[in-house]
């Protein structure tokens, strides 16, 4: 099986592609505002245009002309939004690269500590929505890396390009009103309103109509903030998330088959990889994001941050013919040559074809930038 990432800001783009040692190249960055340089305004009359018009409709639906003013100020049109939009389904992985990325050692590292640090918060969490606090931690460390990449995109610019930009502009619309809804209640400045492209946002990657339906104010100070630094509002929505979409209280979310896996619905997302034993609760976590992979990989993620091994099961060869040691081993003897593929985690992403394509450009070959099993034996 091969995950389309089609992004809303959800997982692993908010997973942090970006976190994959041989994965995406980071985008030029403006020194001023730390944001790519095409998630800053730029000039647009007929953006300008939708936007006046659309004031009136937002007003027709109880948005203030006061929360209008606000929210609208030092806003714009984002070219970055529509282009992250339509070119989603254009990154492919399979099952074994995703939980390579998804459940690496550093994440899995951090979502110790950050399980730590947040114990009591999780444990009253888990007590109240009967939702494992593991599994709150993993869909923590998979949408914003445990709160280190919550977006920094103001979300009314986001949604407002993307509502005008019209590919999906009625969602995006009612994802705008929602954004002001959140405004106008007081739970968040507009300044302060910032997440994904998309705009999902906050420690959880929210969306605006799901912050509506499900954000919780955990901690009593009359906001649900899931902005903070203090995670606790976000790790409670996400909780709360979960127990109304059908999260059973008690029940595993599944497992690897022969390693302790509960009773419950085989599946195999790779062929020839390992197989699954998946219960009602996998099923409640694909609500928050519909695909298989990113449900095995939050379950997978919590198992290991609650001291559980790696996968017993091998996946098969790639389409290229080797295994991931078989790319572990051309990222690292890469490396060594003075090729940086920037990490040596078997996953072959744009940084590990460059650098491929540069070895075999200094060697006389065909510059293809894919591994190979003969790629391999030529680094020795």
């Amino acid at each position: 099986m091969k995950i389309s990432r089609r992004t809303f800001g959800f997982g692993l783009g908010a997973l942090g592609l970006s976190a994959c040692g041989g994965g995406l190249t980071s985008p030029t960055l403006t020194p001023t505002t730390g944001l790519p340089a095409d998630l800053r305004p730029v000039p647009n009359t007929a953006y300008d245009s939708w936007v006046a018009n659309f004031r009136a409709r937002a007003q027709s639906q109880g948005i203030s002309p006061a929360t209008l003013s606000s929210a609208f100020r030092g806003t714009g049109y984002l070219p970055g939004c529509v282009k992250r939009d339509r070119n989603q389904t254009e990154f492919k992985r399979s099952l074994e690269d995703y939980l390579a990325i998804a459940a690496s050692d550093e994440r899995i590292a951090k979502g110790r500590a950050a399980f730590a640090r947040q114990r009591g918060t999780l444990a009253a969490l888990q007590d109240r929505y009967g939702v494992d606090a593991e599994i709150i931690c993993a869909v923590w460390g998979l949408e914003s890396f445990f709160g280190e990449r919550r977006g920094d995109v103001p979300v009314v610019s986001a949604t407002s390009t993307l509502a005008f930009d019209g590919r999906r502009g009625a969602f995006f619309e009612k994802q705008l009103i929602a954004a002001l809804r959140i405004v106008q209640n007081g739970d968040i400045t507009p300044a302060r309103m910032t997440g994904s492209w998309a705009g999902a946002m906050g420690h959880t990657q929210f969306i605006p109509t799901s912050y509506q339906a499900f954000a919780v104010d955990f901690n009593g100070d009359g906001r649900r903030d899931i902005w903070s630094e203090d995670p606790a509002d976000a790790l409670a929505s996400t909780a709360a998330y979960l127990q109304r979409n059908g999260w059973s209280r008690g029940v595993r979310w599944g497992g690897e088959v022969g390693n302790g896996a509960p009773q419950g619905s085989i599946i195999q997302p790779q062929a020839g990889g390992p197989r699954f034993a998946v219960t009602r609760n996998f099923r409640a976590i694909k609500r928050y994001n519909n695909s298989d992979a990113y449900a095995i990989g939050v379950g997978h993620l919590a198992d290991r941050i609650g001291g559980a091994g790696p996968l017993r099961g091998a996946f098969p060869p790639d389409a290229n013919g080797l295994t991931k040691d078989d790319r572990i081993a051309v990222q690292q003897r890469l490396t060594a040559r003075g090729f940086d593929t920037g990490g040596t985690d078997g996953v072959i992403g744009p940084n590990s074809e460059a650098a491929i394509r540069a070895y075999q450009q200094s060697i006389g070959a065909a510059p293809t930038g894919t591994p190979s099993p003969d790629l391999l034996r030529s680094l020795g």
